[in-house]
């Protein structure tokens, strides 16, 4: 970004009071712009491209495609993109999960304009602003003891339950509520973890060593 101009950002959040204020207090900032907005990872995905953001405002729980596999796609698009989590939600795994899709901030909504407009900032710099409770929950996932069930994630667990049903992709997405895209990643994250080639043999590995148990 050549100097003086404005950071561009694309505001993602299915809430459109949410989306209003953002927009109402960035473009009152001298050095910011709003290049689009979304209602949801879908939207985001279609418009991002030719609107050049410099940052994206990420929400998590969105319909059609929510923000993780949001996240995943525009940085295996565009590795360069900087994304800042902009959630109600903090739980451990999804502090992890974010930041491990790429994201380089984890900011709640109850935050201030000022440390929203940091966390922008610090994307612009390539540097990391986490919430004081993401960052509690990384400390906590850090010192947690190594679980048995091969390290799957709760999602990841959800999954591979319904995959035992014998649920296929669309079914487990109408069923969790999420888009088949993500189930498609969660899918290749639990056989990876595994150690199984295909869906059938982990199934019978998760049944035979009882990790759901």
């Amino acid at each position: 970004m050549a100097k003086g101009n404005p950071i561009r950002v694309f505001i993602v959040d299915d809430q459109p009071v949410v989306r209003q204020g953002l927009t109402a207090f960035l473009m009152a900032m001298e050095d910011m712009d709003i290049c689009g907005q979304a209602s949801s990872g879908r939207g985001l995905l279609h418009a991002l491209e030719p609107a050049e953001a410099d940052v994206v405002l990420m929400d998590l729980k969105m319909p059609e495609v929510d923000g993780l596999a949001a996240t995943r796609a525009v940085l295996e698009h565009n590795p360069k993109a900087r994304i800042v989590v902009l959630t109600s939600y903090h739980s451990d795994e999804m502090v992890k999960e974010a930041l491990q899709a790429g994201a380089l901030g984890y900011v709640l909504k109850n935050a201030t304009a000022e440390e929203i407009a940091a966390a922008i900032h610090n994307a612009m710099a390539d540097r990391r602003t986490l919430a004081p409770e993401a960052a509690d929950a990384l400390i906590r996932i850090s010192q947690a003891p190594a679980s048995p069930g091969y390290d799957l994630t709760e999602r990841e667990r959800d999954v591979l339950a319904l995959m035992i049903e014998g649920l296929n992709n669309n079914q487990i997405a109408e069923r969790l509520v999420i888009s088949t895209a993500t189930v498609k990643y969660h899918v290749g994250n639990i056989l990876s973890k595994l150690g199984a080639a295909n869906r059938v043999e982990a199934v019978s590995l998760a049944l035979k060593e009882g990790i759901l148990d």
